[in-house]
């Protein structure tokens, strides 16, 4: 059997919350950070360049080939860290929060070398956190939000009208914006609009605060819708035509966008959680649920209907649906 690891030891400079909160950061999603290749196997996960390697709930490892040796073989987030980026407990708990957007590496002098990680140029400006310079016409977002999100035009009018979205100038990819309670854009995420061969073009604008997410603000309810992603929130919008509700996309599985959007509005009271049906967002979603409900929130869960993963899944076939019974009339009634 694989030991648990030896990060048990605590270090003076960080809580026992942030202890927590690093071990509850998704391991695929570290692993991948790092240039590994996850391959979900049954209810594991293996790595493409070391199959000896198990990963169980998404935060939890194994290493077969080496489970002899002690320390090394498995245990969690912060074990792999020690292990295959050679970072000690330290700075892996503070790289953990850093990456979930909870805590910036503060007193580590020095990012270490992560073991696979694809080098990059360096750049002087590379954490500064730049908008992509806006093309205008808007032409390509109309067209995929439109037509291969099956969202209604009013709806991508408003998110346009409230200034959260736009399209790039260069590659047309669409901006989705986080802004602050004073209005100031402090995180934003970009979203290709030609999929090729199946595969999407997503990411982060450099420099962004993770402690933010898309979202809208309405001081006059007491209640937050959230969402995984800023395209689910936007089809949230369209099926149940709701406009006057706070409303925040995490991005992520991890909820500290939530945390802020709370602390900036104390008037909420109510947080409905919309997260998606699979794995990752179930558990997700009862672990935020238990949080909030132990803070004094009222919580709900509402996730897309059985049969769906995400609200723009169900969007998509709801449409598909009326268009095909549509269809299916006129030709009867020819």
């Amino acid at each position: 059997m694989c030991s648990k690891g030896s990060e048990i030891v605590m270090n003076n400079s960080f809580t026992a919350e942030e202890l927590a909160f690093a071990k509850s950061v998704d391991l695929v999603a570290v692993a991948s950070s790092l240039g590994y290749t996850p391959k979900k196997i049954g209810n594991y996960y293996t790595l493409k360049e070391m199959d000896s390697i198990r990963i169980y709930n998404r935060s939890h490892w194994c290493r077969f080939s080496r489970r002899y040796e002690k320390g090394n073989c498995g245990g969690s987030q912060i074990d792999f860290l020690r292990v295959f980026a050679g970072m000690d407990v330290k700075e892996a708990v503070f790289w953990l929060l850093d990456f979930a957007g909870y805590r910036r590496m503060e007193n580590v002098q020095k990012k270490p070398t992560l073991r696979y990680q694809v080098v990059k140029e360096e750049k002087e400006n590379k954490n500064i956190f730049e908008l992509p310079a806006p093309e205008g016409s808007n032409h390509y977002l109309y067209e995929y939000l439109t037509k291969e999100r099956a969202l209604s035009k009013d709806v991508v009018d408003f998110f346009l009208g409230q200034g959260l979205i736009y399209e790039s100038r260069h590659y047309h990819n669409i901006v989705f914006k986080g802004n602050d309670i004073n209005g100031n854009t402090r995180f934003a995420s970009m979203r290709g609009v030609f999929d090729r061969q199946g595969k999407a073009f997503k990411c982060d604008v450099r420099g962004n605060d993770k402690r933010y997410g898309f979202n809208i603000a309405y001081e006059q309810s007491d209640e937050v819708v959230v969402f995984e992603a800023a395209i689910d929130l936007m089809s949230y919008v369209d099926i149940y035509r709701e406009f006057e509700t706070n409303m925040i996309a995490l991005g992520m599985v991890s909820d500290a966008p939530l945390e802020t959007f709370l602390a900036e509005h104390p008037n909420i009271t109510e947080i409905k959680f919309c997260l998606d049906r699979d794995q990752a967002g179930r558990e997700a979603t009862d672990r935020f649920m238990k949080k909030y409900y132990e803070r004094g929130y009222e919580v709900s869960d509402a996730p897309p209907p059985e049969g769906y993963k995400d609200y723009n899944e169900w969007l998509v076939n709801a449409k598909l649906r009326i268009v095909n019974a549509k269809e299916e009339k006129q030709l009867l009634s020819k």
